[in-house]
C-alpha cells in the first residue's frame, strides 16, 4: 500500500516556541480590541454566550455540528474568550475552555459573572493538551488555536488522545484557498498574489527582528493527512457559503468575496470506537 505524505515540515524561523511564545503575546495585547470590532458578533458579552462557527453566521444551535451536548464532556480547544463553550454550559453540557492566552480567558472570566453555569478556564497550548487520555465525548475550534500553531498535526493527535472512542472533533478554519488572496475584502482581494502550496507561515516582525505574530498555512490535503495521521476519521469538510442577507464585512471577510469563493472550512471527524 502507498504510505500517506507526511505533513510538511516546521520551518526554523516560526518553530512551535516561537510561534507559541508571539502569539501569547499577540493575543494578550489585541484582545481588547479584537473584541471591540468582534465582541458583539460572537455574542461575548451575551448571557450564556453565543456558538458562532465562522463570519458566515453559521451557529452550532441551528447546525448541530457537535450532535447531542446535554450531558456530554466536551473540551473547546482555543476558546479565547468562551462564548461558544459558555453555550455549550448552557445546553447543559460539562465544558473546559482552553486557549493560550490569559487576557482572553480574562475577558471569558468577566463575560460568564451573571451565566448560570460557569465553565472551567485553562491556559495552555493546543499542542499539548494538559489532559488525560479518553476526557472528552466531543472537542470543537471555531477559528482557535489550529492556524496559530506551529505543530496543527500535533494538535490533531492531543485531541484523538483526550476524546473518547466516538467522539467528534469539529475545527473551523480559514478556507485554505484563502491563502493564495490580499486580506481585502474589496476587489483587490479577489486577486491571487500567493501560490497556494505555499506553506511559509504568514510573520509579523518587530524592531528587534522578533516574531511578533505567526499564522500557519496547510492545505485541504495537508488537513486531510494530519487528521487521517491522528487516527481521526473525516466525515465531513463543510464549506458554508456567504448569506444572501448579510452585508457584514469582517476583516478580509465581505459579501464580495464571499460571492465568489468560500472563506471558512469546518471539518468533522470522528474517533473511530476500538
Amino acid at each position: 500500500m502507498p504510505q500517506v505524505p507526511r505533513p510538511p515540515q516546521l520551518l526554523p524561523d516560526a518553530t512551535s516556541e516561537v510561534t507559541e511564545r508571539a502569539n501569547r503575546s499577540w493575543w494578550d495585547s489585541d484582545a481588547e480590541n479584537y473584541h471591540r470590532e468582534h465582541g458583539e458578533f460572537l455574542g461575548v458579552s451575551r448571557d450564556g454566550g453565543d456558538f458562532v462557527w465562522c463570519p458566515e453566521r453559521v451557529r452550532e444551535a441551528d447546525v448541530h455540528l457537535l450532535g447531542e451536548v446535554a450531558g456530554r464532556d466536551i473540551l473547546e480547544v482555543g476558546c479565547g474568550s468562551a462564548p461558544c463553550a459558555r453555550w455549550l454550559a448552557a445546553q447543559g453540557a460539562r465544558v473546559v475552555g482552553m486557549d493560550l492566552s490569559r487576557r482572553m480567558l480574562g475577558i471569558g472570566v468577566a463575560a460568564m459573572a451573571r451565566d448560570e453555569q460557569q465553565v472551567p478556564l485553562v491556559q495552555a497550548t493546543a499542542e499539548a493538551l494538559p489532559f488525560a487520555d479518553d476526557s472528552f465525548d466531543a472537542a470543537c475550534s471555531a477559528f482557535g488555536a489550529v492556524p496559530f500553531v506551529a505543530d496543527s498535526a500535533g494538535v490533531m493527535a492531543e485531541v484523538a488522545r483526550v476524546l473518547r472512542p466516538g467522539g467528534r472533533w469539529v475545527f473551523a478554519v480559514n478556507h485554505p484557498m484563502r491563502w493564495m488572496f490580499p486580506d481585502d475584502p474589496g476587489p483587490d482581494g479577489l486577486t491571487v498574489t500567493i501560490p497556494y502550496f505555499n506553506r511559509t507561515p504568514y510573520t509579523e516582525i518587530d524592531d528587534a527582528g522578533q516574531v511578533t505574530y505567526a499564522e500557519h498555512h496547510r492545505t485541504i490535503g495537508d488537513r486531510v493527512r494530519e487528521i487521517r495521521s491522528a487516527g481521526l476519521i473525516l466525515d465531513d469538510i463543510i464549506e458554508p457559503e456567504w448569506p444572501d442577507d448579510f452585508d457584514r464585512v469582517w476583516g478580509q471577510w465581505s459579501p464580495l468575496r464571499g460571492s465568489y469563493f468560500p472563506g471558512t472550512a469546518i471539518f468533522s471527524c470522528t474517533k473511530p470506537v476500538r
